[in-house]
């Protein structure tokens, strides 16, 4: 209990500020939550922990809290560059985040896994991996458990697996995983990053602290940083890897480890997950055999390429997790099908023309929808484009647009919060719409 007796301030009442607040008090510090935004939710949220011993600020006082504190938990929700947190800096207290906070109590190794676009995918099959290999392991971090609250498990587990975000690895200090996964980079985030290079720097921090008795499992097309850990690289578009991708086939040094067919999982994306996995995998001592069998038997996560329905012969698949241009790319080129395309929805401070071509090849049309509709149209003019106000329209658009044969493929490219919550709430709305749809036939 290292933090016992200490003056902690808890910055943001998320998850991860809830959990880290938690932990704290279990291990005897006195702490305070600063939440800048004020909604009934929150002050009811703050109430219960005001139960348990813990002091509340919440709306504008929060900003200019004149105490200081021994020490400062910044939830990774929150940018670095609000009053909240200038406050605090300004006093010259130390800061670090829910991950760092929760790796000084965890007792057992931990897996790191981080990129722009595949991370609860992967995630979740290394973890399903390991678990079937009897591995005592659980998922925990960006994935929705917070790390400040799965790692009071830590003391019966063989490892740790954790999802890890830009935003969790800014604060990291002393965050060391045994294996750090790369699975690539993208644009994203770029209305909290000024460019490319300050995301990338961000990513870059879960090599921080790596050994030469660590293992790098990273993406043979990315450039990273040289460091002394041992390196399992992967590709599906180069045969320069540890793991290849042979038309269906995923291979570890030319042998044969898995069909990609025989898997839940499909798309050239989808197989360097799976890449990513088994070489997580290698690098905790699993056979691949083991492994390859553990594979056919997982389920990916909802939200992600997901089937809904086949109406009328047009396939509609739901790939709301799609908050990035890479990852829409990856969802449009693993369609087969001509594509009637729903896109859009916040400004996060990138452009679209990047993806102008492919949409004009593989789409009939594009329906738009959110922030950012009629920048994107005007981005993807060789395209058929319908600007639309909300995802209802967009869904009704689709099926008169949709011919048999077709798929319309929700794959927004950005992030939802101009509409939903988040991109969950937005999955579900139009999972929810597509079900709803009749049948066109009249027999």
């Amino acid at each position: 209990m290292i933090h016992s007796g200490k003056k902690a301030v808890v910055l943001g009442l998320g998850h991860s500020g809830e959990a880290a607040a938690s932990l704290l008090m279990e291990e005897g510090a006195q702490v305070t939550i600063s939440e800048s935004c004020d909604s009934p939710a929150i002050r009811a949220k703050g109430e219960e922990l005001k139960k348990r011993g813990a002091h509340i600020l919440i709306g504008p006082e929060a900003d200019v809290d004149p105490a200081n504190y021994d020490l400062a938990i910044l939830s990774p929700g929150i940018d670095p560059a609000v009053p909240l947190v200038r406050n605090i800096a300004s006093k010259g207290i130390p800061i670090i985040g829910e991950l760092e906070l929760a790796f000084q109590e965890c007792t057992c190794p931990v897996v790191a896994i981080t990129g722009t676009n595949g991370k609860t995918t992967t995630t979740e099959l290394c973890t399903h991996i390991l678990q079937q290999c009897g591995v005592r392991t659980m998922a925990s971090g960006n994935i929705g458990l917070p790390f400040a609250k799965a790692v009071r498990e830590s003391q019966n587990l063989d490892v740790m697996v954790l999802e890890v975000s830009s935003f969790q690895l800014e604060t990291i200090k002393t965050f060391h995983p045994k294996v750090a996964a790369w699975l690539n980079l993208s644009p994203n985030h770029l209305d909290r990053y000024a460019n490319m290079d300050e995301y990338r720097d961000a990513k870059l921090q879960i090599f921080k602290n790596l050994t030469s008795e660590d293992f790098l499992v990273v993406n043979a097309q990315s450039e990273v940083q040289s460091t002394e850990a041992k390196k399992i690289t992967f590709s599906a578009v180069s045969d320069v890897a540890d793991f290849t991708l042979k038309n269906t086939t995923i291979l570890f040094r030319n042998i044969p480890v898995i069909d990609q067919e025989t898997t839940h999982l499909h798309g050239i994306h989808n197989a360097e997950n799976i890449m990513a996995a088994l070489g997580i995998g290698m690098a905790l001592n699993l056979d691949l055999e083991s492994m390859a069998a553990a594979i056919t038997s997982y389920t990916p996560p909802v939200h992600r390429c997901e089937f809904v329905r086949d109406l009328d012969g047009v396939k509609w698949i739901n790939d709301s997790k799609a908050t990035n241009l890479d990852a829409m790319q990856m969802a449009i080129r693993s369609q087969t099908r001509p594509l009637i395309l729903i896109a859009g929805g916040k400004d996060k401070g990138f452009e679209f023309d990047e993806n102008a071509d492919l949409v004009h090849d593989k789409s009939r049309a594009a329906i738009l929808i959110g922030e950012m509709r009629h920048r994107i149209a005007a981005s993807w003019k060789q395209t058929q484009c319908h600007a639309v106000d909300t995802l209802e329209e967009a869904v009704s658009l689709a099926s008169q647009l949709a011919h048999p044969g077709d798929a319309v493929l929700f794959s927004p490219g950005t992030s939802s919060f101009d509409m939903f919550r988040n991109y969950g709430e937005r999955g579900n709305i139009f999972k929810s719409l597509v079900q709803k749809l009749k049948t066109k036939n009249t027999q």
